[in-house]
């Protein structure tokens, strides 16, 4: 909400502006608000658009455009030779955030639960998978997995023990 009244435009024309046309992404990817979810600003009103995919809000967003999302953050925000997003950005949202270890800034989903040590696996979201790589959590187990330490990007739609699978995607790469 904050965002919005900043930006003084619905958020999805932003994102398609700043972010999903940079990268390449399709057409057809759509960010909906609920019915009842629109503020006025400046005499106009907009879509108060919400983060998750619930009551028929939210992203729709195929494999591919996940795919691009997700290579944007694991070359730190840059694209081609455009910084789409600061790398100072990236850096806040890969570090634990002070209410709850397990999220970084702007809640991605890192794989380091709170309280726990980078040295101990066996209570991380992924404990194959190296302390630094983080997901991007969608309804349905829908998931961008980002991992800088082995240059991997992985989409998962409707993932089952993931934890079992990136375990097996890093393993068959790491050998």
């Amino acid at each position: 909400l904050a965002t919005l009244y900043l930006f003084k435009e619905p958020l999805p024309a932003v994102l398609e502006r700043e972010i999903m046309d940079p990268i390449g992404a399709s057409s057809t990817w759509h960010w909906e608000p609920y019915e009842n979810a629109y503020v006025t600003i400046d005499g106009k009103k907009m879509p108060s658009i919400p983060g998750g995919g619930h009551h028929g809000g939210g992203m729709f967003i195929n494999a591919w455009d996940m795919a691009r999302f997700g290579y944007l953050f694991l070359s730190n925000g840059k694209w081609g030779s455009r910084q789409l997003i600061s790398e100072k950005w990236i850096g806040m949202a890969k570090s634990p955030g002070p209410a709850n270890g397990a999220y970084g800034y702007m809640n991605w989903f890192l794989n380091l639960p709170q309280g726990v040590s980078a040295t101990d696996p066996g209570r991380r979201m992924y404990p194959a998978a190296p302390p630094s790589a983080v997901a991007f959590r969608g309804n349905g187990e829908n998931l961008i997995y980002v991992d800088w330490d082995n240059d991997l990007v992985v989409v998962v739609r409707w993932a089952g023990r993931s934890a079992e699978f990136f375990g097996r995607v890093v393993a068959a790469i790491v050998r």
